[in-house]
C-alpha cells in the first residue's frame, strides 16, 4: 500500500472552499489505510489550525495527518548545533521551535529564522541582517514569494536580509527535499513507496521530483498543462482533481 504526501491549497481547497471532490478523495484515501500526510509550505497555522480549516471546508481529518514548513524546520534544527533563535514568525512557527528545545532570543543567537508575518518591520531587518552578517545561520521556512493575492511570503520577507548581509538562506520547505524527508519520517514511509500530490510544478512536483518520489500534478491549482512543457522534468501522472485520482 503506497504512502501519499499531499499538498493542500490548490488540491484540496481554494481560497478556503472545497476543490470539487477532493472531500471523497481524503474520505476514500483513509478508508484505504494509506499511510497520508498533507503538507504544506505555509509555516503560520499549526496542525490543529490546519484540521480545522479543512473541517469547515467539509473535509474531516485527524491532526495527526498534517505537516508544515514550521514543523519540517523546527525539525531540521534539531539535527544542528546550536540552541538560540532570533525568529520572524508567527506563533506556529515559535511554538514548534519551543517544542524542539530552543530558546528564542534577540542576544546572540545561532540562527536567524524566518517564516511568514504581517508585523514584519524595519527593526526586523536591521537585527535579522546584522545577526547574519555577524555569522548566525540563516534558515527560512520556505521559499514562496508571495500568496495567491500577492501577499508577501516568506521569500519576500528574506529578500532584504539576504541582500544586506550577503548570505542567502536554507530553505527547508517545498522544493527542497528536506522537508520531503522530513514528511515521510512523520508517516515512516519510504521514497520508492510514495506519491506527492502537489498542483504546482515549481515546488511540489520538483521537490518529489528530487527525493525520487512518484508525482502526481492536478492542474485544479497553479500550474495548467501548457507549464509542464516549461520545465525538464515531468510529473508522473496528471488529472485535473485529486478525485480523480486512484490510489491502491
Amino acid at each position: 500500500m503506497k504512502s501519499i504526501i499531499c499538498d493542500i491549497d490548490g488540491v484540496l481547497l481554494h481560497d478556503n472552499k472545497l476543490i470539487p471532490g477532493s472531500d471523497v478523495f481524503i474520505q476514500r484515501i483513509l478508508k484505504q489505510g494509506n499511510p497520508l500526510v498533507l503538507l504544506t509550505n505555509y509555516p503560520v497555522q499549526t496542525a490543529k489550525d490546519l484540521q480545522n480549516r479543512l473541517g469547515a471546508a467539509g473535509i474531516n481529518i485527524p491532526e495527526s495527518h498534517f505537516y508544515t514548513s514550521a514543523m519540517a524546520t523546527a525539525d531540521f534544527l534539531k539535527h544542528q548545533d546550536g540552541s538560540k533563535a532570533y525568529v520572524i514568525g508567527e506563533g506556529a512557527l515559535t511554538h514548534e521551535l519551543y517544542k524542539a528545545g530552543f530558546t528564542i532570543t534577540d542576544i546572540n543567537p545561532d540562527f536567524v529564522i524566518v517564516g511568514e508575518t504581517r508585523s514584519y518591520n524595519w527593526d526586523m531587518i536591521h537585527k535579522a541582517a546584522k545577526f547574519v552578517a555577524e555569522g548566525a545561520r540563516f534558515i527560512a521556512t520556505n521559499p514562496d514569494t508571495h500568496g495567491p493575492s500577492y501577499s508577501p511570503a516568506c521569500g519576500a520577507l528574506c529578500a532584504p536580509i539576504e541582500r544586506i548581509s550577503g548570505r542567502k538562506p536554507f530553505y527547508v520547505g517545498k522544493p527542497s527535499a528536506w522537508i520531503i524527508r522530513s514528511a515521510l519520517n512523520h508517516i515512516q514511509g519510504h521514497s520508492d513507496n510514495t506519491i506527492i500530490i502537489g498542483d504546482n510544478m515549481h515546488t511540489d512536483i520538483l521537490a518529489g521530483f528530487q527525493a525520487g518520489l512518484e508525482t502526481v500534478l492536478v492542474t485544479s491549482g497553479v500550474s495548467s498543462l501548457s507549464d509542464i512543457n516549461q520545465e525538464p522534468f515531468r510529473p508522473n501522472h496528471i488529472f485535473d482533481y485529486a478525485v480523480d485520482i486512484n490510489i491502491v
